[in-house]
Parts: structure tokens; C-alpha cells; sequence
């Protein structure tokens, strides 16, 4: 198994200039095993993922519930893995800065910290609280003695704000703040990536798997964006297929969605040729 400081290298030199590659997103230990049997250079955590796998909502799951999740992560494949911290688990600087501390003796190389307040009144923090916030966390992760990549989050998009302005006003201050990457989920329109990234001199972490515009790899690519996540996208696929099948049972109880699903043999020869 490959220390956390190859592990860092590794992941950082994937963020290289003129390089673009997919992060996917498992939500457990199986999800992320099969990802590295398919080949992907690192891993990224969902925390939407994960709450469905505990039966419970995006953004109710507490630190003392994510971070053993990140631990087995790392215990269970080779490949870098970068959290999905939300909010750090807590409104102050210093909470997201004692949040990454904590995460990163987890074996995690990377994370991000997003920008939204989990209050629905009031969804997103101040721009000044924002930035100071993000300013604790980079201190936090340069204090670790290894890179630690630290993305920062706006997250108007995802919060019904789809102001580009304010969007890219706050990719800017999270990038003075010290961010190694910059992300603002819910951007998919070609104009608006082009916008932040003739804006910005950090490496762009773009979110595809969501409804609305669909823009390949070779087109974020040619756009210049680094890194591109697919957030709970699979887990919520998986999830649709299952609900299909069981649906499909209920209404005509035929059960040829089994015809389409991998065979035991196969996931086994997957899982038992990882043991070896």
C-alpha cells in the first residue's frame, strides 16, 4: 500500500497544467474498490453518496460519521482520495480549519470546503466569513507536512443564485485565500466555465452527472478545466437502477432486470483477485 505522502504527490501532479482527468465519486468501500479496478487515477468522496447509504438526507451526516467512512476509504484501495468536507462541519475559520486536521490523519490528501451554511434563510456564508474561512483551512493544510490539496466550493449555483459575478468574486478571494482548486458546482454552460477560468489562475474542478447542459471530456478539456467530479451522480445512479428493478417487479412481476446486472462471478473475481 502506498504511503499518504506518495499518495500526495500523486494527486498533485494530476492537477498539472494542460491535464484534465475524472474524479469519480464511490459512496462506500465496494463503489470505491470497483472504481480502481476500472482505473482511475484517484478518488473523490460524496457526501451525498454516503448519506444515502446511511438512509439519511445530503448534508445531515456529522463529522464523527464521516470520518471513519474516509478512513476505510483509504484503508480499502491505493489510490489518492480527495473529502468532501461540506461546510467543515462548523461556521467558524476555526472549524474548518480543526476539520481538516482531524480529516487528514484519516490518509485523505485532499478535500474540499464549500461555501454554504447549511440555513436555508440565509444559504450561503458572507463573502468576508467565506474567505477568512477558507484562509484558516489552507493554513491548516499546509501545516500537515505533505501537499494537501485544498479546494474551495461557491456554491450559488447549487443554492439558486446563478450569479456568475458573485461566483467568480468568490473563486477569486478563496484563491487569494490560498485554495490549491477552485470549484463552483452547478456551472456547466461553456460561457460561464470560460468566464471563471479566464478569471482565475487555479486549476477548475467542474461537476458533470447533473440534468441540463452536457459537455464531454474532450470539450471541458479544450476549455482548459482541470479536474472534473462526478459528485452523487453514481450512487444516485445505482440507486435508480434498483428502483427501476423494483418497480418493474411490483407492476408486472417479471424479473428481467436481472439479465442486465453483472454476475455474482464476476464482482467476486473482481473483489477476491483485490485480496491477493
Amino acid at each position: 500500500m502506498k504511503t499518504q505522502i506518495e499518495k500526495s504527490e500523486e494527486f498533485a501532479k494530476l492537477h498539472r497544467k494542460d491535464h484534465c482527468f475524472v474524479i469519480p465519486n464511490p459512496w462506500d468501500a465496494g463503489s470505491a474498490c470497483l472504481l480502481e479496478h476500472l482505473g482511475f487515477p484517484a478518488l473523490a468522496t460524496t457526501g451525498a453518496g454516503f448519506a444515502f447509504a446511511q438512509g439519511k438526507s445530503d448534508l445531515s451526516i456529522k463529522a464523527q460519521e464521516m470520518l471513519p467512512h474516509l478512513s476505510q476509504l483509504c484503508a480499502m484501495t491505493s489510490l489518492p482520495i480527495s473529502a468532501d468536507l461540506q461546510n467543515g462541519f462548523g461556521h467558524t475559520p476555526a472549524d474548518a480549519a480543526k476539520t481538516i486536521i482531524e480529516a487528514a490523519k484519516t490518509g485523505i490528501v485532499g478535500c474540499s470546503i464549500e461555501d454554504a451554511t447549511g440555513d436555508a434563510a440565509n444559504p450561503i456564508y458572507d463573502l468576508g466569513l467565506a474567505k477568512e474561512r477558507i484562509q484558516h483551512a489552507a493554513t491548516a493544510a499546509k501545516s500537515l507536512g505533505f501537499k494537501f490539496m485544498l479546494t474551495a466550493r461557491a456554491e450559488n449555483y447549487f443554492y439558486g443564485i446563478p450569479d456568475l459575478a458573485d461566483t467568480i468574486r468568490r473563486l477569486q478571494a478563496y484563491q487569494d485565500a490560498g485554495a490549491d482548486v477552485l470549484f463552483a458546482p452547478g456551472i456547466q454552460s461553456k460561457a460561464d466555465i470560460k468566464s471563471i477560468l479566464s478569471s482565475i489562475d487555479r486549476p477548475l474542478n467542474v461537476l458533470m452527472g447533473l440534468r441540463g447542459e452536457q459537455l464531454s471530456l474532450a470539450e471541458l478539456s479544450e476549455l482548459g478545466v482541470s479536474r472534473i467530479s462526478l459528485g452523487g451522480s453514481l450512487a444516485r445512479t445505482a440507486y435508480s437502477a434498483m428502483i427501476s428493478a423494483v418497480k418493474d417487479i411490483i407492476s408486472t412481476g417479471q424479473f428481467g432486470y436481472a439479465s442486465n446486472a453483472i454476475t455474482g462471478k464476476e464482482i467476486n473475481a473482481i473483489f477476491d483477485h483485490r485480496q491477493q
